[in-house]
């Protein structure tokens, strides 16, 4: 018996240590579970339907008999500037050459007098002017159709490093503003760019946040509360900015002058909520539409901060998927 005993031993220090591993492993498990589903809850924005928005066609289209469905194009594949197109295939169109004076447009919005208010896009290739009309936010005059420059934002410097100054627009129908974003003082490597909150009664910037490039912008309303999300330029994902009582919602670590108007703040990393990323990281969200019940349209381009045709609407170009929410998880559908 005593010439067993030390393997005897041996193999009880083996049975031993392994339960001890097996017991350390699965408690190490069981806590990246737990972490991992609490920090997926604490992503949840909640679940959303899709509204009817107080937003209006312009009235200008209505004194033309111009018909329903109307489509606003700014593709510039046919029409520099802007075109409202309508008919059957909306084969025929609304153009002015008055609306190419300011070259060429990536966004718009309309508020809820059918007032249509423009982000530039510098398009292919740049001319001597086109850097100072990235700092311009357009607007189109609901009753006579009359482009001007509504406002400018000095400090929007597009250079030909970037040639992207202000680059999206959304309508808030709760307090008539605009959320604008721009992004002239970042590259593929630094997020420098920034978000506005404008009052468009008095053309006050309301709140200005530091440090996110959003291409793209959408305001949701869900059960948890009210969010703009953003598609951003620098990499594939998509993310939710919290509003409470009307100004975006920041961290406790950011800083916001109390002196200073308008107040800027630098955006604390911890602040976005990444709702998604794409599986392709070389496509951006460029378009954020709702569609239905916890259901987003996205659309995607490649984005590099240069002029590589990145507005045209070609196929291979651009991409749309559909992204869902749906039993606590979002799933993307082509």
């Amino acid at each position: 018996m005593k010439r067993y005993f030390p393997i005897i031993l041996s193999i009880l220090i083996v049975l031993v240590s392994f339960g001890v591993v097996y017991n350390i492993k699965n408690s190490s498990f069981g806590t990246k579970v737990s972490d991992s589903k609490k920090n997926s809850e604490n992503k949840t924005i909640g679940s959303f339907q899709k509204s009817r928005g107080c937003a209006r066609f312009p009235y200008f289209l209505s004194k033309m008999r111009i018909p329903q469905p109307i489509a606003i194009d700014l593709s510039q594949q046919h029409y520099k500037g802007l075109a409202f197109l309508f008919g059957r295939g909306f084969n025929r169109a609304v153009h002015l050459k008055a609306w190419e004076r300011f070259d060429y447009f990536g966004g718009y919005a309309l508020d809820r007098s059918g007032n249509m208010y423009l982000a530039p896009m510098p398009f292919i290739s740049v001319k001597p002017y086109t850097f100072n009309l990235q700092k311009n936010i357009y607007k189109l005059d609901s009753k006579n159709g009359k482009l001007s420059i509504w406002l400018t934002i000095d400090e929007v410097k597009a250079t030909s490093n970037n040639p992207f100054g202000i680059i999206s627009i959304v309508y808030d129908c709760d307090d008539n503003t605009l959320w604008v974003s721009s992004i002239d003082k970042s590259d593929y490597f630094h997020s420098r760019g920034t978000i506005y909150h404008i009052d468009i009664a008095s053309k006050k910037i309301l709140q200005k946040v530091e440090g996110i490039d959003a291409l793209s912008l959408q305001l949701l309303h869900t059960t948890k509360g009210k969010y703009l999300l953003a598609g951003i330029a620098n990499d594939n994902s998509l993310v939710a900015l919290e509003i409470k009582d009307n100004r975006l919602k920041l961290s406790q670590n950011s800083r916001e002058s109390e002196t200073s108007v308008p107040k800027k703040v630098r955006i604390n990393p911890s602040v976005p909520i990444k709702l998604f990323e794409l599986p392709n990281k070389e496509e951006h969200i460029r378009k954020i539409k709702i569609v239905g019940k916890n259901h987003l349209q996205i659309q995607t381009i490649p984005f590099s901060y240069n002029l590589i045709a990145q507005t045209l609407e070609q196929a291979s170009i651009r991409k749309s998927y559909d992204l869902v929410w749906d039993k606590n998880k979002w799933s993307l559908h082509k």
